[in-house]
């Protein structure tokens, strides 16, 4: 996105600790942009917040003034930002296993397996895949912060699948801006309670807390956020359907609020839509049996295709069905096809 007139850069592309000052001039096409959103425009490594920080902090100047963070931009003007330098992950590298799917020197996508948490939290900072990502890479983007670097998304605990994680900033940024533009194409295979009457469908609630349970998420909320939701049933097994999900906003616990409002929830979740105590109210048997051996919720993160941050091209990246999702899905194969 830099233009011509971006006049020095004397720093590698995603070096993410460096203190060089980088130098613009305002075109007559950017004349009135805010400051903050113009840098942002202007050098990828660079967020709205950054720069407003850099701001507070007295590391810009607009021909060698500080500026308040709304100062708007004029023809001529010669913008210098200093970059910060991050402040030291405090997370310990660990040598945890990881599924690496694909890597390079912007980024790594990841087949996380169930029962490991993203990133740590303010006193937790061990075991975490951020831990995994910290000793394998050695290098990730700083945007995350200390206790997240290179991580652009998140896939809960107990969800297991296709992550992508950011090895510099410049990668970082974009695949940020894909998320949040809504071009990131994401798929799971979700395990439910219930023979869904329809093949495929939609659901288009809002999600915003529980009005009375800050910890759970619901389509109740006074103060919810939009969230699209398209399913596709692929396989029927009588008591229980395997879906595949799409996603075309990225709310939190999305696929398990919304296939719970639509009275479907997720085989082997605990919070929402009491999916153990409706398998526990089957017949007795096989399918029943089965559907009880799930010790999570049943959701696998299955695809992700985004653009590559360095060529542009589209890449998907895709996970087989975690081991314990198909062992169940088979054995309920087994019992469909025999009944």
């Amino acid at each position: 996105m830099t233009g011509p007139h971006h006049i020095s850069e004397d720093y590698p592309m995603g070096q993410a600790l460096d203190m060089t000052p980088v130098t613009f001039v305002v075109t007559s096409q950017e004349a009135a942009t805010r400051i903050d959103l113009f840098c942002a425009e202007n050098d990828e490594r660079f967020s709205r917040s950054q720069v407003k920080k850099a701001i507070g902090d007295g590391m810009v100047t607009v021909n060698g003034t500080l500026v308040k963070p709304n100062y708007r931009v004029r023809e001529g003007d010669v913008v210098v930002v200093t970059r910060h330098v991050p402040e030291p992950s405090s997370c310990p590298a660990e040598d945890i296993p990881l599924t690496v799917l694909f890597e390079d020197e912007s980024l790594i996508v990841l087949d996380k397996p169930a029962g490991i948490v993203v990133h740590p939290a303010a006193g937790h900072n061990r075991g975490t895949l951020v831990n995994a990502l910290l000793f394998h890479c050695h290098d990730l983007s700083s945007i995350g912060g200390v206790l997240r670097p290179g991580i652009v998304h998140r896939l809960d605990k107990e969800t297991s699948g296709v992550m992508v994680a950011a090895k510099n900033d410049m990668a970082h940024r974009s695949l940020a801006r894909q998320f949040a533009d809504h071009t990131v194409e994401k798929h799971y295979q979700a395990l439910v309670v219930g023979d869904l009457f329809d093949d495929d469908g939609v659901v288009d609630q809002v999600i915003g807390r529980h009005p009375r349970d800050r910890k759970r998420m619901s389509t109740e909320s006074t103060r919810g956020k939009t969230a699209e939701t398209r399913w596709r049933v692929e396989r029927r097994y009588g008591v229980s359907t395997l879906l595949d999900v799409r996603i075309m906003t990225g709310r939190t616990h999305q696929i398990r609020v919304h296939l719970d409002s639509i009275g479907y929830p997720i085989v082997g979740d605990a919070v929402y839509g009491k999916a153990t105590q409706r398998i526990k109210r089957m017949p007795s048997g096989g399918a029943r049996q089965a559907l009880l051996s799930m010790r999570r919720q049943a959701l696998h993160a299955a695809s992700l295709a985004f653009r590559h941050p360095e060529d542009g091209e589209e890449r998907c990246f895709t996970a087989p069905l975690p081991a314990d999702m198909a062992a169940i899905c088979a054995a309920l194969e087994d019992m469909a096809r025999n009944e």
